[in-house]
């Protein structure tokens, strides 16, 4: 098991809003490249806030 194995998104910058779309699609990516059953994203938002979703490969 491996955590965040494919680096952040710094290098890509900043947009507002692509975090989310970029954990999320790279995410699924992955669960389907390893075969995986489960995935976790997680982002922190600011002010002690956070946000986590699990995904679930069901092909």
């Amino acid at each position: 098991d491996k955590l965040n194995p494919n680096g952040g998104a710094i290098a890509m910058g900043h947009p507002i809003g692509f975090s989310g779309a970029r954990l999320v699609t790279t995410l699924v990516h992955e669960l389907r490249r390893r075969k995986g059953r489960f995935g976790l994203a997680t982002m922190c938002i600011g002010v002690g806030q956070g946000i986590a979703l699990v995904v679930e490969n069901l092909a």
